[in-house]
């Protein structure tokens, strides 16, 4: 986990992960959110759609944001306060992901970072894209 402090954080600065999404990870988020859309659960109705499978839920892939912030970018001395995010194609189970922010913007006066983040799949396909804003704690 990283300890970025406003004095450490600049423009420019930039993390990366990836995460593979398996059913175990789907699963667990229809249990969590109570979100039991067929999209999401039921393979035959995703397919039926249109979908190669069913399609994990967008907010399962946004919530990699969170991760991003909390553990990487400030990491240990972050509050995420805001994610303005699109998704732009359908994630499946199987892809991997990765995960990339970069810091736009250092408030010193409100102690929060601007960061601009996406994550592509294992094709390089954008999946998703958002600005993110977090609070950061002196440590």
């Amino acid at each position: 986990m990283e300890n970025y402090t406003l004095a450490t954080i600049h423009v420019g600065l930039s993390h990366d992960f990836s995460r593979l999404i398996t059913a175990d990870l789907v699963d667990a988020f229809t249990k969590i959110s109570g979100d039991t859309n067929p999209l999401h659960v039921d393979p035959s109705f995703a397919k039926e759609r249109g979908y190669a499978e069913r399609v994990v839920y967008g907010m399962l892939t946004a919530s990699l944001y969170s991760t991003l912030v909390g553990v990487y970018l400030p990491g240990r001395n972050a509050l995420l306060q805001e994610v303005e995010t699109s998704f732009r194609r359908p994630v499946y189970i199987g892809d991997e992901l990765t995960i990339s922010g970069e810091v736009v913007e250092v408030n010193e006066g409100l102690k929060r970072i601007s960061i601009k983040a996406y994550i592509v799949n294992q094709h390089g396909q954008k999946v998703s894209k958002a600005t993110i804003k977090a609070g950061v704690f002196e440590g």
